[in-house]
């Protein structure tokens, strides 16, 4: 698994768990994308006014405040408006899809992501008109 030039993101990786969150982003990094973790929904809601990030991999199973929530908020703001919005869950009955479909997500996977199919994902992701 290498970068592929050109294709780098900005990822915003947000995960109650943080060896999984820092195991994502590194991963992330290893494939040439500059990549954030935010621990929650608050932490996540402050990072992307600087961060503004082009891919947000979202846990749905936030404490506090649910991954669902977290969508709708960082929708409202100027540096996520336009991210993709990845739901990254335990939860994988068709039910759970249309729910975040719902939601405002572009895209589902679920744990534990293989990560020769999100490497896959990142590269085949087309580029968003993203303003911060």
């Amino acid at each position: 698994m290498e970068s592929v030039p050109g294709k780098a993101r900005r990822v915003l990786v947000v995960d109650d768990n943080r060896d999984s969150a820092d195991s994502l982003k590194l991963l992330l990094q290893i494939w040439g994308h500059q990549a954030q973790c935010a621990y929650g929904g608050e932490e996540a809601l402050a990072v992307v006014s600087a961060f503004s990030p082009e891919v947000v991999l979202l846990d749905i199973g936030l404490p506090g405040m649910s991954g669902y929530e977290l969508a709708q908020r960082l929708r409202e703001l100027p540096g996520a408006r336009h991210a993709t919005l990845v739901a990254v869950t335990g939860y994988s009955r068709a039910e759970d899809r249309e729910r975040t479909a719902a939601a405002g997500f572009h895209h589902h996977l679920v744990k534990p992501v293989d990560p020769g199919s999100l490497e896959a994902f990142m590269r085949d992701l087309p580029r968003q008109n993203h303003n911060p």
